[in-house]
């Protein structure tokens, strides 16, 4: 059973890193190559391909821990989940397709999901005790 938890951490940990690389990567599409408020579309669906299924890996093996944990967690976890949708929203808003988004309004938003991935690792590292 401990093989098995530890197998998955090591997965969600992978999975954490792809996400941040992924993230840093897909950043650049919007400083370099942009098309009028869209995104450089340079290596477009391999970006989304691979966020999608690092954050899908991230979800699944999260929740599998969880179960692992019956379901007891610490008080900070629950500012880490809020934390990963303010990640998902804002991801959401800096690369959606249509082009009502300006370019800052882009930015905005990945500099929101850095933000917010920081405090996530920032979190996980620290393992605050709010109560």
């Amino acid at each position: 059973m401990e093989n098995y938890q530890l197998t998955l951490q090591s997965i969600h940990l992978f999975a954490v890193v792809v996400v941040c690389i992924v993230i840093a990567a897909r950043a650049l599409t919007l400083f370099k190559g942009t098309q009028g408020h869209l995104p450089n579309p340079a290596g477009r669906k391999l970006f989304v391909a691979l966020q999608h299924a690092s954050m899908t890996v991230l979800v699944l093996t999260g929740i599998v821990l969880l179960y692992l944990k019956n379901f007891e967690v610490q008080s900070w976890f629950y500012a880490k989940l809020i934390l990963f949708a303010v990640l998902l929203s804002s991801l959401s808003k800096a690369y959606r397709k249509t082009d009502t988004v300006f370019l800052t309004q882009r930015r905005a938003g990945l500099f929101l999901a850095a933000v917010a991935m920081l405090g996530i690792i920032g979190l996980v590292m620290i393992k605050p005790n709010f109560g």
